[in-house]
């Protein structure tokens, strides 16, 4: 059996169903992930028996519907091939792949044909005609053939530019190139700095093929070219009385030189110098305006490989927010178009969950069965902090913790967290009926609220980020959870005054001492399955 993710559009792929269990939703945690925000992190369950398959939505936020009829959460619904179901707004269908009749085309063609490019060396000369004045080791031909001869070298620098690969390799392929097909004594390319807006020079090379000492090209020229936005021959520095003060041109015994600005469209991303040392006249027209091609072409290898190069950064950055962020803040931070977030202090409300009793539960099953407990545990509490759009900093253990204000605040935030809390202590009621189903052990948690002053940012390394609140106010907050007993929300005196949107009644607590505090807190319980009074 297989299922088509997406059928009929452009990301539309194929993957084989195995027996057992698939589980659909948008994090890595899911045996199919697919990356759409309208996707719960765990929110559609497969499971195979040969040719019988059956779909239950896992309490997704969005639903999962067959016939556009949205199943009920936790039910079983038998899938026959060729029907379709969708999460979300992805959609998906269930083949039966049947064996096909070899295909037999009316043709069929290699890939090399007459229009593609030789090998750069059945292009080249080894050495240029010198009657021509040109540097390029284009193979000699008639005037009309020539500019032939030149689009295939074009065509095929194309082609070897094309490969994607890190920056300073594509940089050290387009030198080498150069040498190829031109006769040079040196060759550099410098790029525009993003934090100077200078031109700095990222690789140079002589003809030897050794790496040069210091700066040997002309500065006025190289900014002459950026500035302008024009390829430049100079055909006799030396002579050159525009070039007079120019030391570099004297100190290095440039005789002639060319540069081409690396300008994929709007903008200069740096420019590709070449000299003579030894000949003036060396360059001719032609070389100037085959060198301003080949830059063209070299522009949009470069800028295709800084792209890809940023794609891959804000892939990276955006799959370690995603463990932390809601849907709604990694869409501001994407719009941002930040790198990692910047360490602020700020107001936040922290919420610390723990599950009662959990040591002594360890050690009455077997290390197995915890994790695949915790592991149907998480998931849904961790919707939930991502439902009331709060970051969801950490699991300590069997410990949950999760601040709303940070990256991003909400007049509310108090209110927001408040009502996770008493939502995640309403979703392991049915959590339990599953697990009791399943003849797994039933859980129950306590939930501790403070609201505080912390600094947030990233903690760690580029390798491992980790979005931390830093601050008295997580500390109080675990303390306040240390207070509630099962099935209990309390929250701190902070986060009553900031609770805007008081659904539930509170019972206040006598003054409770915490480890830390010298005096003693003053915490409300939150009397959340008892309805107030106007409900009644």
């Amino acid at each position: 059996m297989q299922l088509i993710v997406n059928p009929g559009l452009l990301d539309e792929r194929v993957v084989d169903l195995p027996e057992g269990t698939t589980t659909i939703g948008r994090t890595q945690e899911s045996s199919l992930c697919v990356l759409h925000m309208s996707l719960s992190r765990r929110h559609a369950l497969l499971v195979r028996e040969a040719e019988r398959v059956l779909l239950t939505d896992l309490d997704s936020k969005n639903g999962t519907l067959v016939d556009e009829v949205r199943l009920e959460k936790f039910t079983p619904r038998e899938l026959k091939a060729g029907e379709s179901f969708r999460c979300g707004e992805v959609r998906f269908t269930l083949v039966s792949p049947v064996a096909s009749e070899p295909l037999a085309p009316t043709q069929v063609q290699p890939l090399n044909t007459r229009f593609s490019p030789a090998a750069m060396d059945e292009l080249l000369e080894r050495v240029p005609e010198s009657s021509s004045g040109s540097a390029l080791r284009v193979k000699r031909a008639s005037h009309e053939n020539r500019a032939n001869e030149k689009l295939q070298v074009l065509l095929k620098v194309s082609q070897l530019l094309s490969s994607p690969g890190q920056i300073e390799t594509l940089l050290e392929r387009i030198l080498d190139l150069v040498f190829q097909i031109m006769e040079v004594d040196r060759v550099a390319i410098l790029l525009v700095d993003p934090s100077t807006g200078a031109l700095r020079p990222r690789v140079a090379r002589v003809s030897t093929g050794e790496a040069p000492e210091g700066a040997f090209y002309s500065q006025r020229i190289v900014d002459y070219v950026r500035t302008h936005s024009v390829a430049a021959l100079f055909s006799d520095a030396w002579m050159d009385p525009r070039l007079n003060d120019a030391a570099s041109v004297v100190l290095q015994s440039i005789r002639a030189s060319m540069c081409a600005p690396l300008k994929p469209r709007d903008e200069v991303l740096g420019v590709l110098y070449v000299d003579n040392l030894s000949r003036a006249d060396g360059f001719s027209q032609e070389d100037l305006e085959f060198l301003t091609a080949f830059a063209n072409q070299a522009a949009i290898a470069l800028d295709n490989s800084l792209l890809a190069q940023k794609l891959a950064e804000e892939a990276v950055m955006r799959n370690a927010y995603a463990r932390f962020f809601p849907p709604a803040t990694l869409k501001k931070l994407s719009m941002a178009r930040g790198g990692p977030l910047e360490t602020i202090e700020t107001e936040v409300t922290v919420l610390f969950s723990d599950i009662s009793g959990f040591t002594k539960l360890s050690s009455e099953l077997e290390p197995r069965q915890v994790v695949d407990l915790l592991n149907d545990y998480f998931p849904v509490m961790a919707e939930i902090v991502f439902r009331h759009e709060g970051t969801l900093e950490k699991y300590i253990g069997d410990a949950l913790m999760a601040v709303w204000g940070a990256p991003f605040a909400h007049p509310d935030d108090a209110t927001r967290a408040v009502r996770a809390a008493v939502e995640m202590q309403r979703a392991l009621a049915g959590l339990n009926a599953r697990w009791r189903e399943r003849g797994w052990p039933e859980l129950s948690i306590h939930v501790g609220l403070n609201t505080g002053r912390v600094a947030a940012g990233n903690i760690g390394s580029e390798q491992y980020l980790q979005y931390a609140t830093i601050g008295d106010a997580t500390n109080v907050a675990s303390r306040v959870c240390s207070v509630a007993v099962e099935g209990q929300v309390v929250m701190s005196q902070a986060t009553f005054e900031r609770w805007l949107e008081r659904d539930w009644n509170v019972t206040p607590l006598p003054p409770t001492p915490v480890k830390g505090k010298q005096e003693p807190l003053t915490l409300y319980r939150v009397e959340w399955n008892v309805p107030p009074p106007e409900w009644s």
